[in-house]
């Protein structure tokens, strides 16, 4: 771990003794999440294609934490895990909610060779949320944009936000990206206007409105969720860029289920995050302005790694491997920072750590008492912030589905170095050495049978304890059908999406005025 620059934490012994303090000096909370967002698509870690200065400068101001993870390769369960610190495997929302389980994964026509198990279908009331916690410590709090944590009764405002702006059963933005869209809990602004935009002048609202007392806000966004779209000029941006940049002659490689992109260089998709972070330059810009910064708890992360096969394939994760969906790296770890006042920025921790931390973190930094019963997979960052250390452990991964990226079911643990990937089709092992393999090249496990041993133990302990399911055989699989499938990807959606690639890379791309949002006109 490197070195940190800390100043005095004196807000933190304040806050320590809460029965002394009144509400208005407690430090406010402001968590950013956003969805399907890699861990190279800032420029503050690598990428040279996006452009990203407001959400660079949490990670600058804060703490980057280059071991972050999600606790699943897709959204909803790990959205679940940030609310409830538990794992995916034991609060049981183990696919993104309305994904097909059991025989109806037979309609996806993928012809696979296991039937995917049944999952939870929305947050359990039973539990005490993350923002429940904070309501119970005199919080006044705040959610914006995308929940996908169950339909009516399991919204935000059910599992402890007094108020919900644009949060409901969906995980995509319907209607786009550009009003006229589609939800009941946030009313269409005029024709054109950007939805990322609009949630966080929502924020803005919220925060401006109760300046004067202890807010938890969590801003949801949408993007980069596919339907990926842009404005002409953010477009016509980085389709030069690109063009500067070099174009390489080909994109993607084929994967075990479908091609992977290889390379950053969508304009539309570009264009996107840029939006996403003018949006987080405003909410930034008015803590800033009402003096709330210095008081201000900032955490930024993302719920799954960047979409590089399925969905839009828009981004490349690399040098990680993979993407959403994935049981490797670049489906899993995620930019996830955190800027406390009291601490300087700058500081970088490389111990691993998840979503399931967040809950007794802020907790703690809020000063408030921890509930170990409720978070029970998560554990307190707040030493590592303080340049300190936290005991060992092991964090896993339960995803026995499919789902629609090409990830394969399996189970997951890392352990200091190592990480042992199952797959739950043949039981066949992996052993990677993340620290001199991050881009997981090298599977090892034949040359470490015992440590493959006690990891494949220590997790199958864990996923047990838990009451994780899995899935089972499909007594119709057929090995044909599989891999006429298989060959239909190679030969047919391969070349398409290269196709797309430089359709969208040209000067005469048009898409027929459907992307650009205020230029669109309706009757």
């Amino acid at each position: 771990m490197k070195s940190f620059s800390i100043l005095p934490l004196l807000f933190l012994a304040l806050t320590m003794c809460t029965s002394k303090k009144t509400k208005e000096q407690r430090p406010n909370v402001l968590f950013i999440l956003a969805d399907d967002f890699g861990y190279h698509d800032l420029s503050v870690m690598g990428s040279r294609y996006y452009e990203t200065p407001n959400m660079d400068r949490i990670a600058i101001e804060g703490t980057i934490f280059t071991n972050g993870y999600a606790t699943c390769q897709v959204c909803s369960p790990s959205r679940a895990s940030i609310l409830s610190g538990r794992f995916p495997a034991r609060h049981g929302i183990t696919d993104w909610i309305g994904a097909p389980e059991g025989e109806a994964w037979r309609k996806a026509g993928r012809f696979n060779l296991l039937l995917p198990p049944e999952y939870v279908h929305a947050l359990p009331h039973a539990y005490t949320t993350l923002p429940e916690a904070m309501k119970e410590a005199g919080y006044l709090t705040f959610f914006a944009g995308k929940w996908h944590l169950g339909t009516k009764g399991s919204w935000p405002e059910d599992h402890g936000f007094d108020i919900n702006k644009g949060g409901w059963d969906v995980g995509s933005p319907r209607g786009g990206y550009f009003a006229p869209w589609e939800n009941p809990n946030l009313e269409s602004g005029p024709d054109g206007e950007n939805l990322s935009m609009r949630l966080a002048k929502e924020t803005i609202d919220f925060i401006s409105e109760n300046r004067d007392t202890s807010f938890f806000a969590f801003l949801s966004f949408y993007a980069v969720h596919g339907p990926i779209q842009t404005t002409r000029e953010k477009w016509d941006k980085y389709r030069q860029k690109a063009e500067d940049l070099g174009i390489a002659e080909s994109g993607f490689e084929m994967g075990h289920f479908l091609p992977i992109r290889q390379v950053q260089d969508n304009p539309v998709y570009a264009g996107l995050v840029e939006a996403m972070d003018d949006a987080v330059g405003e909410v930034l810009k008015t803590l800033d302005e009402l003096g709330l910064a210095e008081n201000t708890i900032v955490v930024f992360t993302s719920d799954n790694g960047g979409v590089a096969a399925g969905d839009a394939f828009a981004t490349s994760n690399l040098p990680l491997r993979a993407g959403k969906g994935y049981q490797f790296e670049g489906g899993i770890r995620e930019p996830y920072f955190i800027k406390v006042p009291g601490i300087e920025g700058g500081g970088t921790c490389d111990i691993p750590v998840t979503g399931t931390d967040f809950y007794p973190t802020l907790l703690e930094l809020t000063g408030n008492q921890l509930k170990p019963e409720e978070h029970v997979d998560g554990m307190s960052l707040v030493p590592l912030l303080q340049g300190e250390s936290i005991p060992e452990r092991p964090l896993i991964w339960h995803y026995p589905h499919y789902g629609n990226q090409g990830g394969e079911p399996s189970g997951v643990i890392r352990l200091g170095k190592w990480k042992l990937i199952h797959y739950y089709e043949d039981g066949r092992e992996e052993l990677y050495n993340l620290k001199n393999d991050l881009e997981e090249n090298y599977n090892v496990a034949v040359n470490n049978p015992e440590l493959v041993q006690q990891l494949s133990e220590k997790l199958f302990a864990m996923l047990h304890e838990m009451g994780a399911r899995f899935p089972v055989r499909d007594p119709e699989y057929s090995a044909e059908k599989e891999q006429e499938y298989l060959e239909q990807v190679i030969h047919k959606r391969w070349p398409q999406l290269e196709k797309q690639r430089m359709d969208f890379l040209s000067k005469d791309f048009d898409p027929e005025n459907m992307w650009w949002g205020s230029m669109v006109t309706r009757d």
